[in-house]
């Protein structure tokens, strides 16, 4: 079967975009037509400053969140990435096939640099080479494709480079992985600022819908979004992309096309008020099973205990391997 490899960074609460633009997919289509893997990468969360008793809750959220959007034990393996130790193995090897150029290219490195150095802070070198990381968490499974919006595109070409590099100096022992994008409405905007994306690290919490907003707050936050010049409701990313992001959001949660329903609006106002319905529909059974799951706490615990066994069993021989090709004494 198709591996596929994928992942949650336990910074922030998760959002209605993580859910439209991934999550869901991961549930419905790429746990039944894959061997598929799910991960709560918290290693990637101690770049930036942090709050560790806030990182272990919001990790645990995370992977509650997982089951509770669909994931199945039985048809998938939900894990935590620290408690596999190959990931941190492989990615030294990694970080010893990586140039220093490659990393600094890094976009995201890029862009959370500067936003750290412009508030006086001091950058972590885990930032700068957490790509390495990254490559290993997907390297280590023999993994084939990885389901990402484009925003981690460069991610991965990264461990497509390492991979045939790795491979052409010290042996086959990579599969060299590809990118599959998500479709519709892979990139959910913020509801404020339709430009940017819904980040569950952004700080403008009013145009971020976060899976566990209560209905009324979340009702609230769509019908607060904001729209654009003119009175038309017509489907246009440039020119109108406040009206385009609704749209879009009502599509996925209730099927159909942006451009096919913006023709059955009159006026903004009923818009938001169909997405509103539909996101508060669209996340109830969500949250229904999240408060189910936190009632018993053993059961996440035996999930996350058995797929990192799991987990383990399947990366070990292929970091092993990576080991001997190296160079590297066996113990």
């Amino acid at each position: 079967m198709t591996r596929v490899f994928s992942g949650v960074k336990p910074t922030g609460h998760l959002t209605l975009g993580n859910y439209l633009g991934a999550m869901r997919q991961w549930a419905e289509v790429d746990q039944h037509r894959a061997d598929a893997l799910f991960c709560v990468v918290d290693l990637h969360a101690l770049t930036v400053d942090h709050d560790p008793a806030r990182v272990r809750r919001l990790s645990r959220q995370a992977a509650t969140l997982l089951l509770a959007t669909g994931l199945d034990p039985e048809q998938c393996t939900v894990f935590v990435q620290s408690h596999v130790d190959e990931h941190a193995r492989l990615s030294y090897l990694l970080e010893c096939v990586a140039t220093d150029g490659e990393m600094r290219r890094m976009i995201q490195y890029k862009e959370k640099s500067a936003r750290e150095q412009g508030r006086g802070g001091s950058v972590r070198l885990s930032l700068l080479t957490y790509p390495a990381l990254m490559a290993a968490d997907i390297l280590a499974y023999g993994t084939d494709e990885v389901p990402v919006g484009e925003d981690q595109t460069q991610h991965v070409e990264l461990a497509r480079d390492l991979a045939v590099r790795f491979n052409h100096r010290y042996g086959h022992t990579f599969v060299v992985p590809k990118a599959t994008p998500p479709g519709v409405a892979a990139r959910v905007m913020n509801l404020q600022d339709p430009t940017s994306k819904m980040g569950k690290s952004d700080d403008t919490g009013p145009g971020i819908v976060y899976l566990l907003d209560e209905p009324e707050v979340a009702r609230k936050k769509v019908m607060r979004a904001v729209t654009d010049s003119g009175q038309d409701v017509v489907y246009d990313r440039k020119e109108r992309p406040g009206v385009a992001n609704l749209l879009e959001i009502l599509a996925a949660c209730e099927g159909g096309e942006p451009q096919d329903l913006s023709g059955a609006y009159e006026s903004y106002g009923a818009l938001k008020k169909d997405a509103a319905e539909a996101v508060v529909e669209l996340l109830r059974p969500v949250q229904e099973r999240h408060r189910e799951l936190c009632a018993d706490p053993g059961y996440l615990e035996g999930v996350l205990r058995a797929g990192a066994e799991k987990a383990r069993e399947m990366a070990r021989p292929t970091v092993d391997a990576a080991y001997r090709a190296i160079g590297l004494l066996p113990a």
